[in-house]
Parts: C-alpha cells; sequence; structure tokens
C-alpha cells in the first residue's frame, strides 16, 4: 500500500525527470514500442497513455518493455482502470479528476497517481488527503498560466503538471512558474506520425521538447 505522501514523492520525480510527459493515444500496439523508443532517445522518458482505446493496456504492456521508459496510465477513471493499468505494467496512474474510490483503489494497489484539480476547493481536497502533486487539468480552458500563477500565492505547497491545451509555443509559459515541474503534452508524438512510423522526426520532436526547461 502506498501513502499519498509516498504517491506525491514519486510523482515529484517523475516531474521533475522531463519537463514535458507525452501524452499517448495509440491505436495500434505495434507502433508501441518504436514510439517509446523515439521518444526516449529524444530526452522524455516518462510516458503517458491514455486508456482511450482498445488497445491502450496492450500498448502500456509493449512499452513497458522498453529500456528507460517509465510508462503510466492516463485517463484513470475508476478503480477497474487502476487495476487493469497496475496488472498491464504501468509504474504511475493519471487522472482528470479524483474521487475517494480512485484514490482509496491506487493507494491499495501500491499505484501512484498524478489526480486532477481544475479548482482551488478540489487542490486544497487533494492537499488535505496528502496530494501535494497534481494534475491542472483543462489548463488553458480553465485560464492557463495566469490561473496557475495566483494559485501559487496562496497554495505554495502544491506543485502542478498542467495538461490540456499545452503545445511548444506556451509550454514555456508554465514550465517558468515555481509551482510547474513538468507539462503534459500529446504535440510530441502527432497522429499522423506514429502512423507513418515516423519515428526520427518524433525523436526530433522529443528532443527539442526535452530542452524546455
Amino acid at each position: 500500500m502506498i501513502t499519498p505522501s509516498e504517491a506525491s514523492t514519486f510523482t515529484q520525480t517523475l516531474c521533475e525527470t522531463a519537463p514535458v510527459i507525452p501524452v499517448l493515444v495509440v491505436e495500434d500496439p505495434t507502433t508501441a514500442a518504436p514510439l517509446a523508443k523515439a521518444l526516449v532517445a529524444g530526452g522524455l522518458p516518462v510516458l503517458e497513455v491514455t486508456l482511450r482505446t482498445a488497445a491502450a493496456l496492450s500498448v502500456i504492456r509493449e512499452m513497458a518493455q522498453v529500456p528507460g521508459a517509465i510508462v503510466g496510465a492516463g485517463t484513470v477513471l475508476t478503480p477497474e482502470d487502476a487495476r487493469n493499468a497496475r496488472a498491464a505494467g504501468a509504474q504511475f496512474a493519471v487522472s482528470p479528476g479524483a474521487t475517494d474510490a480512485l484514490l482509496d483503489a491506487c493507494e491499495a494497489i501500491d499505484l501512484p497517481i498524478l489526480p486532477g484539480a481544475a479548482t482551488a476547493t478540489e487542490a486544497m481536497a487533494l492537499l488535505a488527503r496528502g496530494y501535494t502533486v497534481q494534475k491542472f487539468f483543462p489548463a488553458e480552458a480553465i485560464g492557463g498560466a495566469k490561473a496557475l500563477k495566483s494559485l501559487a500565492g496562496p497554495l505554495p505547497q502544491i506543485l502542478f503538471c498542467p495538461t490540456g491545451g499545452i503545445s511548444a509555443k506556451n509550454a514555456p509559459d508554465y514550465l517558468s512558474l515555481p509551482n510547474v515541474r513538468c507539462v503534459g503534452g500529446s504535440w510530441v508524438a502527432p497522429a499522423d506520425l506514429v502512423a507513418n512510423g515516423e519515428w526520427e522526426a518524433i525523436r526530433d520532436l522529443a528532443s527539442a521538447a526535452a530542452k524546455l526547461r
């Protein structure tokens, strides 16, 4: 069993590993290993595979075998999602929000979670439980870097990984904030490049992203 404090320590380390966590929606498991290898080679070893496709758990299994890859499951909404992700080899979970049932399940199966918050009230509720590292989602839609900067004043003890509308263009605005350790984004693995197997191009995008901080 993992405590909220231990989970936060783990997720903070993840966020400090690289400035960008690729948010991956993968349809074809055969692309999983070469995609992970390209991203790791580019300097982005922490990978979030969203549970939005039928192939997601298979993709996690494949990516978990890639040397240097730290693979987690995104869009984890239910205890069942958490258990399935853990069984597939996920080392962490990411959720757009948080429920007691989901947090209980992740803690029980020793799965560190990056729980989502969109308001000060949600962030405070997670903080009260012991989660000091949180996802800020959907970042751009709820005020972007300005909103996060405002939260840093009254809640300096919370660190955030903003996702939702993050791009190479606006990522530096977030990364410059004292309460942001990394961002999550999909721009480093565009669907067309993945479909066409353009792994060198993806590696180059990852390399550029890795230099953002």
